[in-house]
């Protein structure tokens, strides 16, 4: 249980600037929503409503925003979210899943390979890149959590699988039926974390050079700004040198 990973390359997520703000928390209450359907809306006795809460609490969405969000499951209000999946590959060869919530299956593939296609990627058949991941638990803490050794201690005590440390944070990594217990262990030692939700951790990953970083960049860029498309996970590491000249 070890390892150092720059995981802002491995799940690409955008800072809250203000002009995404809406958007960013539009996605994060269909998530409640969602959540709060397919069990008791009750944070406490459903996994995946806290997991969806504490990712909006860790964006500073607003209580009653979580609150309306909640309410719209037990209320029946809102549309039917379908989960969708699709794979597919970006510049330079790199593996993509792009994870989608959507209430209109045929607006949403057309969005998806449309982004893609323009962006020099393509999409592929069901289970054309996930075969090169594993399906995870991950648990997301910011580096003001505690120094290495210290949430490395606590994840081993908590029965964690792995370990990874840098300066942007913590990511630790359970077996997916594990996941809400481990959380629940480390939230006792170190508080609530930003994130804890289901993943895919690539088996290994693809360097991309300067001159596809920028097109993968704006390929991540239009799946973010689609409404249906709740999270990417990629195999891609873009050096921080490269990162740099992309401003």
């Amino acid at each position: 249980m070890a390892g150092h990973s720059k995981f802002k390359n491995i799940m690409y997520r955008k800072g809250a600037q203000d002009k995404k703000r809406s958007a960013m928390f539009s996605k994060l209450s269909r998530e409640i929503t969602v959540a709060a359907k397919s069990g008791v809306p009750d944070p406490d006795m459903n996994p995946r409503l806290r997991s969806a809460v504490l990712a909006a609490r860790a964006q500073s969405m607003p209580k009653d925003n979580i609150e309306r969000a909640i309410n719209k499951a037990t209320t029946g209000e809102g549309d039917n979210y379908e989960e969708i999946r699709y794979e597919g590959f970006g510049p330079g060869g790199v593996s993509l899943i792009i994870e989608a919530l959507t209430d209109n299956r045929n607006r949403t593939a057309t969005n998806v390979r449309t982004a893609v296609s323009k962006n020099g990627g393509n999409l592929g058949a069901p289970g054309a890149v996930s075969h090169a991941f594993d399906r995870l638990g991950q648990i997301i803490y910011a580096a003001k959590a505690g120094d290495p050794d210290t949430v490395f201690e606590a994840a081993l005590e908590a029965g964690a699988a792995d370990v990874e440390s840098s300066d942007d944070g913590h990511e630790i990594w359970t077996a997916m039926d594990e996941l809400h217990e481990v959380a629940k262990a480390l939230e006792a030692k170190l508080g609530a974390p930003e994130a804890v939700k289901l993943a895919w951790r690539p088996q290994t990953t693809v360097t991309v050079g300067e001159g596809e970083a920028g097109t993968l960049m704006k390929l991540l860029d239009a799946l973010d700004d689609d409404d249906d498309v709740q999270t990417v996970w990629g195999n891609y590491d873009v050096p921080d040198d490269v990162m740099e000249k992309l401003g």
